[in-house]
């Protein structure tokens, strides 16, 4: 019997929805319970193709609005071996933004579809479980700091909103909508129990391949 796996948990959401902080504290109660578990932000800054990433973002750059996408694509498969190699130790991977975050960006801009934007990460590990933190652009914008990063606008994080709401719409993937206008500690209870629930069931199922 092979070993068991670790589950691959992504947390989705519009800017400041809180998946910076639940995902830390997702890490450290699985560590409390005695669960392998590591987080993965993305972008990852730290490589080659991060740094170029940052400072777009940042706004200290700017890069044709194709050639960023492909970047943020090519940023998390630049993590795919070291992401299975962990899965397959059995550690459970908690990942802050992934490819629906990079798609919904993309295709809210004009004259995106869809259908291009998921084609680079057409084949990524498949994530299994998705935590959608669900929270009004006018909350989200009276959170700390936004405001600092290129995307962070009312009407075009709408638009981000409503694509993922577009992504949400597929049932091969494993989505959970949580109200992330919920205090911290109930929206954490809440985060969870819906994993311990996905690790349970990642444990000997192999890794799937997403949107294929």
């Amino acid at each position: 019997m092979a070993g068991r796996r670790g589950a691959l948990i992504v947390l989705e959401g519009v800017d400041r929805a809180g998946k910076s902080t639940q995902s830390r504290k997702l890490v450290e109660a699985l560590w409390r319970r005695g669960v392998r578990a590591e987080l993965l932000r993305f972008p990852e800054r730290t490589t080659e193709i991060g740094r170029l990433i940052s400072s777009y973002l940042e706004k200290k750059n700017n890069l044709e609005d194709h050639t960023i996408h492909l970047l943020f694509s090519a940023n998390r498969w630049e993590q795919v071996p070291s992401i299975k190699e962990k899965l397959n130790q059995g550690i459970t991977l908690i990942v802050d933004r992934y490819a629906f975050s990079g798609v919904a960006f993309t295709s809210a801009k004009e004259n995106f579809s869809l259908e291009w934007c998921k084609q680079p990460d057409v084949g990524l590990p498949k994530p299994d479980l998705i935590l959608f933190l669900q929270l009004s652009t006018s909350e989200a914008a009276k959170r700390g700091d936004f405001g600092n990063e290129r995307y962070e606008n009312c009407l075009f994080q709408e638009k981000v909103l409503q694509c993922f709401h577009r992504l949400m719409e597929d049932k091969t993937l494993n989505w959970k909508m949580i109200d992330a206008s919920k205090n911290i500690e109930d929206l954490h209870n809440e985060i969870t129990s819906f994993a311990e629930e996905a690790m349970q069931q990642a444990k000997y199922t192999p890794i799937g391949e997403l949107w294929k």
